[in-house]
């Protein structure tokens, strides 16, 4: 993923969690919030230790950047988003493959454009 659509400074991510809306599945958190001045989409993850050990949760943020990856052109501009991964999704993934991985994505993007 592009520098110009990560969120990196720990300032931005607390903008997104204090300010912003969510939405949320049984295996991941979205929360989004408005630019300052609208620009492309930037993304964040968060993946907390009771996920699982630092090779787990560095492979589960992998696979999250892919599937934002794929799907970046359909994200609105303008936001910024910050997906917190629940205990449970890496061996969800393993168990159901990595398409169901983006198809709980798509689901919290469409209950998102919802509740926008």
């Amino acid at each position: 993923m592009k520098r110009a659509n990560r969120l990196s400074r720990s300032r931005d991510f607390d903008a997104v969690y204090r300010q912003g809306r969510s939405v949320s599945t049984r295996f991941l958190v979205l929360y989004w919030f408005p630019q300052d001045e609208p620009a492309a989409p930037r993304f964040g993850f968060s993946v907390p230790r009771a996920v699982g050990g630092a090779v787990e949760r560095n492979r589960i943020k992998r696979q999250l950047r892919e599937v934002w990856q794929e799907r970046l052109e359909r994200v609105p501009e303008g936001h910024d988003y910050v997906l917190i991964v629940r205990q449970g999704l890496p061996e969800a993934v393993e168990a159901n493959g990595f398409a169901w991985l983006g198809e709980r994505v798509d689901e919290l993007l469409g209950q998102a454009k919802v509740a926008a």
